[in-house]
């Protein structure tokens, strides 16, 4: 059972709707999420967090240093290195020394791993469209703006209270 049925479980009238939409928000979300991962693994063998280092490499052709690649990906150091490894092993990513500078080096894609990343792409984008099947164009139209909206506002609260 997902969150959003255990919450209207407990009588949704008892809940404000910004939290009933926030936990549909919540819901769809891991409905995507979950046919992704799973979708990248039965076609690919391969892992969210792994797809995800290779498509900011992919945006980065001269590479990334493991530092960037962490701050983008929002994770520690440790797990970048664990799954850069993985990928090295399988000739998906390599690492370049860094001109200047012994200790550090930049992760790129490989010849080989531009080219799966590709194919992954373009599946991964025919499957977040799937999602989005049920909807019409201008549905889609407006709840990306309505969510824009969502977004900016939040973003407002934090500055506020950041400065604050």
């Amino acid at each position: 059972m997902d969150k959003e049925a255990r919450l209207i479980g407990t009588s949704a009238a008892e809940h404000p709707q910004e939290l009933r939409l926030w936990l549909r928000l919540l819901t769809c979300t891991h409905l995507i999420e979950a046919r992704v991962r799973g979708a990248l693994r039965d076609q690919f063998e391969m892992t969210l967090p792994r797809f995800d280092l290779m498509a900011q490499l992919e945006r980065a052709p001269d590479g990334l240093k493991m530092n960037e690649l962490s701050r983008r990906m929002m994770v520690t150091g440790g797990n970048v290195t664990g799954i850069t490894d993985q990928l090295v092993l399988e000739d998906l990513v390599e690492r370049v020394q860094v001109p200047g500078d012994r200790r550090a080096y930049r992760v790129r894609l490989t010849p080989r791993g531009r080219a799966q990343f590709a194919d992954m792409a373009r599946a991964h984008e025919a499957w977040v469209v799937e999602a989005f099947g049920g909807l019409s164009e201008r549905e889609i139209d407006t709840l990306h703006r309505l969510l824009g909206k969502v977004k900016q506002h939040s973003q407002a609260v934090i500055t506020h209270k950041d400065s604050a």
